[in-house]
């Protein structure tokens, strides 16, 4: 019995210092991993000349707003841009989430009798591709992607990463759980809608961010089909202000006038905090779906 009590206080101790050493690990790569988004929101809100003299500090040495007012300089136009990127990704998500879990649903269905050879089909893609210029060519001539929203879309619309992500979770439901469905008279439409989709609300929440953020972060296709700056979404109205700037301290130099009256490194900072501040806010609110789906599928993939 005192033997049994001496190894439970061992294990007790043994734990504690284990959490005290999981706790310090832990706090110290969220510091890192906390100190250069710190950095970047404290650069944007520091004067131009400050940055060049004394270099990236944890707190402003010299506080300002030249930057956000730079990029605010036309806040209907930045206002838009997000009002582009929203819609884009919005209705990209919803309808990638749509594709993406009905081809997964079939792909893991066991009376689909060549799910094997169709999934292969899809693995080809994403080693094989046919280049830029026969996918551009093919959407500028036949699908007539020139400033036009789709174009903004359909490119990014499947991913197979997430789809066999999603195949994956729709594969580990037990199979019992589909033939009672299939008894009381339910068709796959009512199955995939009532049963696959309800069962797999974690990796639909981390496949939904990564999607998300695929399209929030897109301005590659903007790039290639959008001329028209009405139509612009906001990473690509962002990196247009940056060339923009970059013109106007060119200009400046030839000028004669010190380029640091142009606020180009703040500018980028925050250009960064604008970008990426409400994909930051949105995270915590999936936090715990997007762990247990990262961990999920990568056992089961």
């Amino acid at each position: 019995m005192e033997t049994q009590t001496g190894s439970n206080r061992k294990l007790s101790s043994d734990r504690r210092v284990f959490n005290i050493i999981s706790v310090v690990l832990l706090s110290l790569l969220t510091l890192f991993c906390t100190l250069p988004f710190w950095l970047i929101l404290s650069g944007s809100f520091t004067s131009q000349d400050s940055i060049l003299t004394d270099g990236y500090r944890l707190l402003p040495k010299i506080f300002s707003l030249e930057a956000y007012q730079f990029l605010f300089k036309a806040p209907e136009d930045m206002l838009h841009a997000y009002g582009v990127t929203i819609f884009v990704t919005a209705v990209g998500t919803f309808s990638s989430m749509i594709v993406t879990s009905m081809a997964a649903y079939v792909l893991s269905s066991r009376d689909f009798t060549y799910r094997n050879t169709v999934s292969f089909f899809f693995y080809f893609t994403t080693v094989f591709g046919g280049g830029l210029v026969p996918w551009y060519i093919f959407n500028m001539k036949y699908l007539h992607f020139k400033n036009n929203y789709i174009s903004l879309i359909l490119p990014t619309l499947v991913n197979v990463t997430y789809l066999l992500i999603l195949k994956s979770y729709m594969a580990n439901i037990p199979e019992a759980v589909f033939e009672s469905a299939r008894l009381d008279g339910a068709n796959d439409w009512t199955i995939y809608r009532r049963i696959a989709l309800p069962l797999s609300k974690a990796g639909l929440a981390t496949v939904g961010l990564f999607i998300a953020l695929n399209y929030w972060n897109d301005w590659y296709a903007a790039m290639l089909y959008i001329d028209d700056d009405r139509m612009y979404p906001l990473q690509y109205y962002l990196n247009d202000i940056l060339n923009k700037s970059q013109g106007m301290m060119n200009a400046a130099a030839r000028a004669g006038i010190p380029s640091a009256q142009v606020p180009s490194e703040p500018v980028k900072l925050a250009m960064t905090v604008v970008a990426t501040g409400p994909i930051v806010l949105l995270y915590p609110f999936l936090q715990k779906y997007f762990v247990k789906g990262v961990t999920i599928g990568a056992v089961k993939g």
